[in-house]
């Protein structure tokens, strides 16, 4: 594996909060999607979902600020944006099972070529796993963004041909941000969009099991 530097957890979210549109209504799955609402550009408002009951999240809390009657689904507290609502965790759930969520951005453990997602159990890890309100959110949400490292601890790819862990969703998966790229699921697979500053599109195929497109130049993510 080349030893190159690598987005960092923060940069993933950072460049996943850019394909966010102003207005979107938005719900964040656990891990890095959870950092997102701290890097949102400037200008944009976007309705954070969460499923115990929250429209209008703001950013994380930060250390002072901490209300905790104000929390996200992960316990951690959170701020709110004007016109922000509350509601039962049911009616939560409804809005991600009737097409309300026009973005949802989760974490993962595999994605396939054609778009499936594995995302809740790593059969022989510790641990039962726990499929939550995953297969809800992939199921309903009108686009669907993973944000997950490239590679597993072990330097296999989490990029590949078919999944082999446990799926949360079928051809649900829109598009992909790792520390290395940007991917495009399209009908015709999966497209290069974007690199990590100082790698080669070779580079990333090279860590990705599936065939990854390449149209004319690839350019490097840019965070600025």
């Amino acid at each position: 594996m080349p030893d190159k530097p690598r987005l960092s957890r923060e940069q993933i979210a950072q460049r996943a909060a850019r394909e966010l549109t102003d207005g979107a209504y938005v719900n964040l799955g656990w891990g890095i999607p959870n950092l997102i609402a701290d890097y949102l550009p400037k200008g944009i408002t976007v309705y954070f979902h969460s499923e115990n009951g929250i429209l209008g999240m703001g950013r994380r809390a930060r250390p002072g600020e901490e209300d905790y009657d104000l929390v996200d689904a992960m316990k951690v507290p959170v701020t709110l944006i004007p016109g922000a609502s509350f509601f039962n965790q049911a009616d939560a759930h409804l809005m991600t099972r009737g097409g309300h969520l026009d973005v949802a951005v989760l974490g993962g453990f595999q994605v396939s070529e054609k778009g499936d997602l594995a995302n809740w159990k790593i059969p022989g890890s510790k641990g039962i796993g726990n499929i939550g309100g995953a297969m809800d959110i992939s199921a309903g949400a009108k686009n669907l963004i993973v944000c997950m490292e490239h590679n597993t601890k072990d330097s296999a790819p989490k990029i590949v041909k078919q999944c082999s862990y446990p799926l949360t969703g079928i051809g649900c998966v829109n598009t992909i941000i790792t520390d290395l790229a940007v991917i495009d699921v399209t009908k015709s697979g999966l497209v290069l969009r974007e690199v990590a500053p100082g790698w080669s599109p070779e580079e990333v195929q090279a860590q990705t099991e599936a065939k990854l497109q390449v149209r004319g130049r690839v350019p490097e993510i840019n965070l600025g």
